[in-house]
């Protein structure tokens, strides 16, 4: 199988690992393994997206289900044309952020409820290697439908704004086009790089990678924008600047959203264990329920069920909201970013200055071989603080704390260390960091 399927999604190079071959099987697997009825597909704008959906669609209508055909759009659109439309599943083809030889499917059940390793991938991997399908007496028809007006409409449902707001935005060439189509004329939009190219000739779609953000940045300042925002390939994460060009962090991002939420009224959010302390007291000031959830969007949007949140945010720029049936809308993000700012009168950097009170040292990898031995002696050496394990090894002190967590994915290990002073942080950064580093 060449490894495409990943702990989140099903993700391989073109063709030699993910074909159409390799599409048509996991259309079949996909379909037995939920029952599907009736299955929404989507994709991104890279130039094989297409043949790959016809054979995906092949291989769910061969096994007796109805494709409905939204053609291209991002993400979170897939998200919310499951729900709306009633569906047993959706698959959207992309690869997100990764190069252009690079496409994948995402998969949902019912409600958009995400297919994980855990919870599905492991068992559609196991059908396409044995490769028997459930024998159907009729095979299902494929319709197109344009969800584009109605998540337009949704997403202005949201908009208190009293002006239009100046944004740079960012499109990387990719899907945050379509995430932003119905509410863009609320906005004065100044668009970067938008004309859909899935070879991203202008530069890598992962606004987590800083440098992708320059351009934005410089933009913002030279327009004399509100703020800036820089989508993913697949528009469900995004990066925001403020009208000087800086970066918001996006844990902080999590608390200005929180504040346009809760400013409706009291609600339970989540945000993730890595988020700085600040996210947590501004949630609760605000007059919110701040609980603390484990990285990764399938976790997280179990966690958003169980408790009835209505949002959560993650330190990689995805936001979560229920009224997208739980799962991301940057649409909506940008929307509550906008409305925070009409509402207070007040510039994003002057919302966001409160809350860097605290010194992060943002995450960082450690390639290791032992990552067992390591998270033990860390548990030892540091059992004098709160300790907890939600994800990994947490440890909270009264002027620090830091997580250290094993990827999902790769050898490696992922320290945040956050202090009340710069120098403190520091300090237990590299003791921590020394500490990983002599252990192989």
């Amino acid at each position: 199988m060449g490894g495409i399927f990943k702990a989140y999604d099903i993700r391989g190079i073109y063709p030699e690992q993910l074909n159409e071959e390799m599409a048509e099987k996991i259309g079949r697997a996909f379909t037995d393994f939920i029952g599907a009825k009736k299955v929404v597909i989507g994709r991104d704008m890279r130039p094989h997206s297409k043949p790959i959906f016809e054979a995906l669609a092949k291989g769910v209508t061969g096994q007796g289900a109805d494709v409905i055909d939204i053609g291209m759009c991002s993400t979170p659109m897939s998200y919310y044309a499951n729900g709306k439309l009633g569906a047993d599943g959706s698959i959207i083809i992309t690869a997100s952020h990764n190069h252009a030889e690079w496409n994948g499917f995402k998969l949902c059940g019912a409600q958009a409820v995400p297919i994980s390793g855990a919870t599905g991938i492991a068992d559609i991997e196991k059908l396409v290697q044995d490769g028997k399908w459930k024998q159907v007496e009729k095979k299902g028809k494929i319709t197109k439908y344009d969800i584009s007006g109605e998540y337009g409409e949704h997403l202005r449902g949201f908009a208190r704004l009293d002006r239009k707001l100046k944004v740079v935005v960012d499109f990387a060439n990719a899907m945050g086009s379509f995430e932003i189509a119905g509410i863009r004329n609320l906005f004065e939009i100044i668009p970067l790089y938008e004309e859909l190219d899935g070879n991203f000739p202008s530069h890598e779609a992962n606004p987590l990678k800083t440098e992708t953000l320059d351009v934005l940045r410089e933009k913002v300042r030279e327009c004399g924008a509100d703020f800036g925002a820089g989508f993913d390939g697949d528009a469900d994460r995004c990066g925001f600047v403020d009208e000087k060009g800086e970066i918001i962090p996006m844990d902080i991002f999590t608390a200005l959203i929180a504040q346009d939420i809760l400013s409706r009224g009291p609600a339970t959010i989540l945000y993730d264990l890595r988020s700085s302390w600040a996210v947590k007291e501004c949630i609760e000031k605000n007059g919110g329920k701040a609980i603390m959830s484990r990285v990764g969007h399938a976790f997280i949007k179990a966690q958003m069920r169980e408790c009835g949140a209505v949002f959560a945010g993650e330190l990689s720029g995805h936001y979560y909201f229920r009224e997208n049936y739980t799962t991301e809308s940057q649409g909506m993000a940008f929307i509550m970013l906008a409305n925070l700012i009409c509402k207070t009168g007040k510039k994003v950097s002057g919302l966001v200055a409160p809350l860097k009170k605290y010194f992060s040292s943002g995450e960082i990898n450690s390639k290791v071989s032992d990552i067992k031995t390591i998270l033990k002696n860390i548990k030892e050496k540091y059992s004098d603080g709160r300790q907890f394990e939600l994800d990994g090894i947490s440890v909270e002190y009264p002027d620090w704390w830091f997580n250290v967590r094993a990827s999902n994915t790769e050898p490696l290990l992922r320290l945040i260390v956050e202090a009340k002073s710069e120098e403190k942080m520091i300090r237990e950064k590299d003791e921590l960091l020394k500490l990983i580093a002599n252990i192989h």
